[in-house]
């Protein structure tokens, strides 16, 4: 158990409370504690009803149940993995940053669901993470199912067509990957190639709450440089070792 316990407090401080929570919410529903369809976002009792915890709970609850169990575990994977990557990566050191970038996702997110009429978000948002993370690391090499190795720049659209061949459908990782899209170029992309002006910035008020412990990404018309050193396959820090979605950057071979 305090193996479990310093592997979980290793966790960076966002991607912890954002796992644990993805963690609590379904089993709460799956218990029975709460009626899980009160986690789950119906706009029309948001708005008429002023359910506003909908569209965070949404955020964070998946059911599970047998057939569900296996990819609310790849997902949960996909949580820690690439937002852990990004959190002591691109964001080392700002973690107002860090919470703006999933603030905007989950706000994009949650107009997209309310539009959409979608009752569950959490994939969208684990997946606008991993799309960001494949930006910052485009060349990085990475593995996938069956011994498959791209460059991470393609994850997201891989992961999209894979889920769609084996499930039928595509909504929720196209949602993530548009959402991450839109953040990455309005942050980074737009203000870096093309001369725009830099549309987002991080409110002053996570500042306060989130100090940067280092020299904040103020303007995001250059995306935070990334190591040098190559990335291997299990991370750093003592986290487990994966072999989906793990790469180590072109060349590093």
């Amino acid at each position: 158990m305090s193996d479990i316990g310093d592997w979980f407090k290793s966790i960076p401080l966002i991607t912890r409370h954002w796992f644990a929570a993805s963690i609590v919410v379904p089993l709460i529903g799956k218990l029975g504690l709460v009626d899980f369809r009160n986690l789950m976002l119906f706009p029309e009792l948001v708005l008429s009803r002023f359910h506003l915890w909908r569209p965070v709970t949404a955020t964070l609850y998946f059911p599970i149940t047998p057939n569900t169990g296996f990819l609310f575990m790849v997902n949960l994977y996909f949580l820690y993995h690439y937002s852990t990557r990004l959190e002591t990566g691109a964001f080392d050191g700002r973690p107002a940053d860090y919470v703006f970038m999933l603030l905007f996702n989950w706000i994009c997110i949650v107009i997209i669901g309310m539009l959409m009429n979608m009752q569950l978000l959490m994939i969208p948002l684990i997946m606008s993470v991993l799309y960001v993370w494949a930006q910052f690391n485009k060349d990085t090499i990475v593995s996938f199912w069956f011994g498959t190795r791209f460059k991470a720049h393609y994850l997201p659209w891989v992961i999209l067509v894979f889920n769609f061949i084996i499930g039928g459908s595509f909504v929720n990782e196209l949602i993530g990957n548009l959402v991450g899209h839109l953040y990455f170029f309005l942050m980074f992309k737009y203000p870096m190639d093309l001369g725009g002006r830099s549309f987002l910035s991080t409110p002053e008020f996570l500042y306060r709450f989130f100090p940067n412990r280092r020299g904040g990404v103020s303007g995001f018309g250059v995306p935070p440089s990334r190591p040098a050193a190559p990335e291997q396959a299990g991370g750093d820090g003592g986290r487990g070792r994966y072999n989906w979605g793990h790469g180590f950057r072109l060349g590093g071979e």
